[in-house]
């Protein structure tokens, strides 16, 4: 009687041994699991990043063009306003009486 309890307690602890091993197993491709998903997400992070850099530089350009377009359109309108002031002073000596 003492030995079929003895085989009794065993064939418990070889159950619990054998669900605590079905347990790890399982965490373990848990965890396998989710730390590919964590690289998967690390990459597109990795790249997100790389485009938001490459978004900056972007910005920067076309900021840089548009000061210098406005630089440009500035001198331009400076120029324009010399040249009308040339054309009415010629406008006036034309149209000045002759002496």
């Amino acid at each position: 009687m003492v030995l079929a309890g003895s085989q009794i307690k065993v064939g418990r602890l070889e159950s619990i041994v054998e669900q605590i091993g079905e347990a790890v197993l399982s965490t373990t491709e848990t965890i396998e699991r989710l730390a590919e998903r964590v690289d998967t997400l690390s990459v597109q992070v990795e790249a997100q990043g790389r485009q938001l850099q490459q978004q900056g530089y972007q910005i920067f350009a076309l900021c840089d063009a548009v000061q210098t377009l406005a630089d440009t359109q500035d001198d331009s309108l400076q120029k324009l306003t010399q040249l009308t002031r040339t054309l009415d002073r010629l406008m006036t000596l034309i149209e000045a009486p002759s002496e």
